[in-house]
Parts: structure tokens; C-alpha cells; sequence
């Protein structure tokens, strides 16, 4: 690996950490169109380069989203209740998506990831408030609710983020505890998506490249989980003074630009 690829591995994961900190996303909306694009770069088979970058990327967000949960968890914005009551079927929803994802061809995983971000992009631009429902969500919702958010996570690798905030705070929760608990229940959702893509790649390991267990290479999962880790707390303490509104905005035309992009790479 040469000298610039591993400097482009090491910035991303800077930059991932800071946004999963700071926006309470796990990252997967920059990672999986980055990652394809650096795969297809290095001659990754054109079937699994997508399946690659989720496995990937999901391994990264276990990382990033471990620190983001504890820099949450110490500024006290993580409740904890919810989190015991969505794990369980978030992990579930993450897993067994992962076995739709492998029978996926890479075009259409694409196509359905960069309709995703468009979503996600379009929320990013919303500037009116989500309204409360009036009422709290109890256990069989929140587990059916959870189900659905692991499973969209794990078809274009997120943390929830942009699925968990949104109905939280529909139902009564404090966007900045909205914002920690997403973050917190990033982590379950990134170890499910990680062992599914980790199983579920073991059948394409004779066209799979070096370094690479199931649909999980290694060598950016290490990289780019490094500065991730310092950057996520920093993250984290920055939405208490920038302006994360603004920042949203930027963010979303980001998403769709390299969503965009990767789309291109592959038709």
C-alpha cells in the first residue's frame, strides 16, 4: 500500500470521527461512496467492491461509534432505558439484513444507497423541528421501530443516526439526547452489520483481495478507525459552540455529491 493511500485513510477517518461526534451519524453516509471509490481505485472485483465498502465501513462505525458513545455518555446525553430496549432488535434487523445485502448486485446496492442519502441530504436541509407525537412509544414499537432502523443500516451502513434522531425526537426526547442515544445504539447496530458482512463474505473469499475477512479489508478498517477514535470525543464536545445547523447543510450537499460520484464508478 503505498504512502498516499494510506494519508487518504487516515484523513477519512479524521473526518469521519469529527461528523459521527458532531452530527451523531456512525459516518457510513462518507465511507461507503469513499471506500468504493479508493476499491475500484486498487482493482477490488467489481461483483463485491460495494459489499466490501459496507462490511468496511460498518467495522469502521463500531470503532467510531464506541467513542462517540462515551463521549455522549459523559456529557449525559445518553438514556440508557431506551437504548436496553432498542439494542436487542436493532442488532437482530442489522444481521439478517446483511444475508439480503450479499444477494445484492454492487449496482443495485449503489442505486438504493444514493436514494438513501438523497433522503438523508433532504432532512439535513430541514430547518423546521420534527413535531412530538404527544405520547411515548412503549416497548413493541420501539422494537419494531428498531428492527426496521437495523435493517436499513445495514444495507447502506450507517449508524441509524439519520433514522433513530429523527424518531426520537418525534417522540418526545430532547434532540441532544436524541443525538447521544442514536449514538450509543450506533455501536449494536455496527457489531450486528460487522458479523453479518463478516459471515456472509466468507463465500467470495477466492475473489475477495489480500487482507480481506468476509467483506471486511482490514488494512482501511485500521486506518481509518484510528484518528476516528480521537476525533469522535472532539466531535462530540464541539456541538455545545458550532453552528450544527449550518454544518447539516454542508454536510447533506456532501453526501449527495459522493453518493453521486460513487454511482458513476459503477454504471
Amino acid at each position: 500500500m503505498s504512502v498516499e493511500l494510506i494519508l487518504v485513510f487516515l484523513t477519512l477517518g479524521a473526518f469521519v470521527g469529527l461528523m459521527a461526534g458532531l452530527l451523531g451519524i456512525g459516518g457510513g453516509g462518507i465511507l461507503v461512496p469513499v471506500l468504493t471509490s479508493i476499491f475500484i481505485y486498487q482493482g477490488f472485483a467489481m461483483d463485491n467492491v460495494v459489499h466490501i465498502a459496507l462490511g468496511s465501513s460498518m467495522a469502521c462505525i463500531m470503532v467510531t461509534s464506541f467513542s462517540s458513545l462515551r463521549a455522549h455518555h459523559v456529557n449525559g446525553a445518553v438514556i440508557w432505558q431506551l437504548v436496553k430496549t432498542m439494542a436487542p432488535a436493532i442488532v437482530l434487523g442489522t444481521f439478517l439484513a446483511t444475508f439480503i445485502a450479499a444477494q445484492i448486485s454492487s449496482k443495485s446496492l449503489a442505486i438504493f444507497f444514493s436514494v438513501f442519502m438523497a433522503y438523508v441530504a433532504s432532512q439535513m436541509f430541514r430547518s423546521k423541528k420534527v413535531q412530538a407525537s404527544g405520547a411515548n412509544a412503549g416497548k413493541v414499537e420501539l422494537s419494531l421501530v428498531a428492527l426496521g432502523i437495523g435493517a436499513i443500516s445495514a444495507l447502506v451502513s450507517i449508524g441509524g443516526g439519520s433514522l433513530t434522531v429523527p424518531y426520537l425526537t418525534w417522540r418526545n426526547v430532547d434532540i441532544r439526547k436524541a443525538i447521544g442515544t442514536s449514538a450509543a445504539l450506533g455501536f449494536p447496530i455496527a457489531v450486528g452489520g460487522t458479523l453479518g458482512y463478516l459471515i456472509n463474505g466468507f463465500a467470495a473469499d477466492s475473489i475477495n483481495p489480500e487482507y480481506t475477512f468476509g467483506f471486511i479489508y482490514l488494512p482501511a478498517v485500521v486506518l481509518v478507525t484510528i484518528p476516528s477514535f480521537f476525533t469522535a470525543p472532539i466531535g462530540a464536545k464541539l456541538t455545545q459552540t458550532l453552528p450544527v445547523q449550518t454544518l447539516k447543510k454542508i454536510f447533506g450537499v456532501l453526501l449527495l455529491l459522493l453518493s453521486v460520484k460513487m454511482l458513476f464508478s459503477l454504471l
